[in-house]
C-alpha cells in the first residue's frame, strides 16, 4: 500500500535500535528520507545502511537529546541538508528499571529530560519547518505506563503520562497549520530495554527469565509479545492520508493487555 510518503523527510529520535530502528525502516520502505539520532554512532550507521537499501537518503546524527542544543543541532542540520522537515517521531528514552525507593533525583531528572522535555523541545523546533510546508506529522512514542502502574517503571509512568498530555495540548496549537500530533503507547515490546526489565523482575522474584516471559505473554489476550514492527505500523498509519484528520489521540499497541477503558 502506498502511504504517500515518498520524498517526505522524517526525523526519528532514538532511531538506531529497537522501536526507533523499526520506524526508520518502515518510513524508508514507504520512500521517505530518514534522519535518525542517538548516542551510539555504530548502531546509527548500521541502521542508516539499511535505510539506504530502500533507495532513499539517510542522515545519521549522534545526539544526546537531553540537551536542547543537541536537538537544535540535529533538526537544523537535517533541515538544511534535506531541504526541510515533514515528520518527527519522538522515540528516545533512557530509564532505569527499579522500584520507587531506588530512584534518585538524578534518575527522575534524566528521564524527564531525555523523554518528556526532549519531545516538547523537538516539537517546538520542527514546528516552523512544518508550518512553512503547511503539512506535518508528529508521533510521540510513550509507553503503556501512561495508562497503567508498574512497580519497576515509576518514572516511566509519570513521564509517559506527561507525553500523552502534551500530545493532546500541542495538537490543538498546530492543527490550523495541517500538522497532526498523536501518541503511540507500546505494550510489552521485544527490545533490549524490555529484556533488561524482564531480567530485573526475574532476579527480584527468584525465577527464570523464561518464566517471566511466559507470565507476561499469559496476560496478553493476543498471546504474544509486541514486535517493534507493530509499533512502526501504527506510526505509519498516523503519517498516512488515512489519518489526515486524526490528531491529539493516543493509541495502545499492546495486544489487548491494558485493562483500562479509554475514551
Amino acid at each position: 500500500m502506498d502511504l504517500e510518503l515518498r520524498g517526505r523527510v522524517a526525523l526519528v529520535t532514538g532511531g538506531g535500535r529497537g522501536i526507533g530502528r523499526a520506524v526508520c525502516l518502515g518510513l524508508a520502505a514507504q520512500g521517505a528520507d530518514v534522519a535518525l539520532c542517538g548516542r551510539t554512532l555504530e548502531t546509527l550507521e548500521a541502521t542508516a545502511r539499511d535505510i539506504r537499501a530502500y533507495g532513499v537518503r539517510a542522515f545519521p546524527v549522534v545526539a544526546d537529546v537531553s540537551e536542547l542544543a543537541n536537538i537544535q543541532h540535529f533538526i537544523g542540520e537535517v533541515a538544511e541538508a534535506a531541504g526541510g522537515v515533514d515528520i518527527l517521531v519522538s522515540n528516545a528514552v533512557s530509564s532505569q528499571s527499579a522500584p520507587f525507593d531506588e530512584q534518585t533525583d538524578d534518575h527522575w531528572r534524566h528521564h524527564i529530560d531525555v523523554k518528556l522535555m526532549a519531545y516538547i523541545r523537538g516539537a517546538r523546533e520542527v514546528m516552523p519547518h512544518m508550518k512553512a510546508r503547511r503539512w506535518g506529522r508528529i508521533v510521540n512514542i510513550g509507553g503503556m505506563t501512561a495508562r497503567i502502574t508498574a512497580p519497576l517503571r515509576v518514572t516511566n509512568g509519570v513521564v509517559n503520562a506527561g507525553v500523552a498530555n502534551f500530545t493532546k495540548q500541542f495538537s490543538g496549537h498546530v492543527a490550523p497549520h495541517n500538522i497532526t500530533v498523536n501518541c503511540v503507547h507500546p505494550g510489552h515490546t521485544v527490545t533490549e530495554r524490555m529484556m533488561n526489565m524482564f531480567t530485573r523482575r526475574a532476579n527480584d522474584s527468584g525465577v527464570t527469565l523464561a518464566e517471566i516471559e511466559a507470565e507476561t505473554i499469559n496476560n496478553i489476550p493476543m498471546a504474544r509479545l509486541i514486535r517493534p514492527a507493530d509499533i512502526a505500523n501504527a506510526v505509519l498509519f498516523f503519517c498516512s492520508p488515512m489519518a489526515d484528520v486524526i490528531t491529539g489521540q493516543s493509541i495502545a499497541v499492546d495486544g489487548g493487555s491494558a485493562p483500562a477503558v479509554m475514551y
